[in-house]
């Protein structure tokens, strides 16, 4: 596993859970809100922490830490990311993992083992707009597939979307309420500007903005929140 960062406890990553999180490095998506582009664009300039650091805190850390959050960049582009989980999972530690959902034969095959006891999938925008949102050219039926799953998979999931004014109107989100409609979590996380972010120049819709576009989502999600949004 490349691992590039690890926040030792914490009580917002996991719901529910005092967590450990674990930051693998690359990705396959170029979003352009990315808070995190030294992962994507330059992992190797990270300081590099080793399966055995993380696994040597979580024993010292056992019966306080409960389980262990892993994002990215994408985790699921890891070759050894099955492995990896195996061992957390030995350990008696839930697991959480963060994804774009570009990948679901490795959702699939880790949901089949059992690895998984919760998914957060990133939303990146409509189906009609996901290749910008995503700074790639996108087959919108594997986000597709990978909802589906996620929704089916009988574990915890929610679904998230990082707002930005440039990329998301009123009309993205109907059009995502009808992708996961029926979903049980849906999260409007608000755009925070940063040197760190992938492009200069995006912005953030205000607090009354996102509750409106929440609003309109009720009818389509079980439940809607907004996060990150003063």
């Amino acid at each position: 596993m490349q691992i590039h960062g690890l926040n030792k406890t914490t009580l917002l990553d996991y719901p529910g859970i005092v967590a450990s999180t674990i930051f693998t490095g690359c990705c396959n998506f170029r979003c352009p809100f990315c808070q995190n582009s030294d992962l994507v664009l330059d992992p190797s300039s990270q300081p590099v922490i080793t399966e055995e650091e993380v696994i040597g805190h979580l024993v010292k850390r056992k019966g306080i830490v409960q389980g262990v959050c892993i994002t990215g960049g994408e985790p699921t582009i890891q070759k050894d990311l099955k492995s990896f989980i195996i061992r957390l999972k030995d350990l008696g530690l839930k697991v959480k993992l963060d994804t774009n959902g570009y990948n679901p034969e490795v959702l699939e095959e880790l949901l089949e083992l059992n690895l998984l006891d919760y998914i957060a999938m990133d939303i990146k925008s409509s189906l009609n707009d996901y290749s910008r949102a995503a700074g790639i050219d996108i087959d919108t039926t594997v986000i597709q597939r990978s909802v589906n799953l996620i929704m089916n998979s009988g574990i915890d999931y929610e679904f998230r979307t990082t707002v930005v004014r440039q990329l998301h109107n009123k009309e993205t989100f109907i059009e995502i309420g009808n992708l996961i409609k029926g979903c049980e979590k849906y999260f409007l996380q608000g755009f925070v500007d940063s040197e760190r972010v992938l492009m200069q120049g995006l912005s953030s819709y205000s607090k009354l903005e996102m509750d409106e576009f929440a609003n309109t989502l009720n009818e389509y999600v079980k439940s809607i929140e907004v996060r990150g949004v003063d």
